[in-house]
This record gives structure tokens, sequence and C-alpha cells, in this order.
């Protein structure tokens, strides 16, 4: 949901919310996507901040309107949000792993390693 507290603008906290319901697969290509209305009202905020979300997701085609009908999900919305949050996401989290773990004197190997044994953790939590 949405954090009103937090210092990231709402309107590009509805635009990463539409995003992670087309890569978790709550969207798919070709579906309708909520109004600004109908995200303004489930979200209890303004319709203009709503759409000024919609249109971040138009302006970078993730989303396409049909004249009197809605806006839908293009068809390769997923796949080009996948590649954006590889991109972004995972790049700025491994930069600030590699400069954590060269302050605190942990060398690749060791990192690779402790990411080896997160990952056979997380398995086993499956």
């Amino acid at each position: 949901m949405l954090n009103t507290n937090a210092s990231k603008p709402i309107y590009l906290q509805i635009a990463e919310w539409i995003e992670t319901e087309i890569i978790d697969g709550t969207l798919l290509a070709d579906e309708k996507v909520h109004s600004q209305y109908q995200l303004a009202e489930l979200f209890n905020i303004n319709p203009a901040t709503a759409g000024k979300g919609l249109s971040l997701l138009l302006d970078a085609e993730i989303i396409y309107k049909r004249r009197g009908l809605g806006t839908f999900v293009t068809p390769n919305a997923r796949t080009q949000l996948l590649a954006k949050r590889r991109n972004e996401t995972l790049q700025a989290l491994i930069s600030q792993l590699l400069n954590e773990a060269t302050l605190l004197g942990v060398d690749t190997k060791q990192l690779h390693a402790m990411i080896e044994v997160e990952r056979l953790r997380q398995k086993e939590d499956e």
C-alpha cells in the first residue's frame, strides 16, 4: 500500500504499485488498469495525483489508452519492468552491498559464500 508519510511522492508510489501488480502477474498484458478515480478512491488520494502516476506509466509505454474504454497494460510491460528493476534496483543494492563489504573488510569470495548461504536458507523456507 501507499505510505503518505514517506519522502517518495504519492504519484511515484502509485506508479510503482501498478508496476508491481504487473510484475507479480496480478495485471496481465492487455488487461484493464484501475482508472485515476478508482485509484483515488482505493488509496483515498486526489484523483489528479493518481492521474500523475498513470501518466508516468503512459509516458514509459507500460500502459496504453483505448479511447472510450480505459487504460490497459501493454503486451511487453512485464518484460520491460523486469529489465528496469534489474538495472535500477538490483544495481543500486549491489553497489551498496559492495561498499559495505569493503568497509567491513569482506572480500568477494567471502561475500559470494554469504550470498550462497542465504540462497540456501531461503530455499529451505519455501
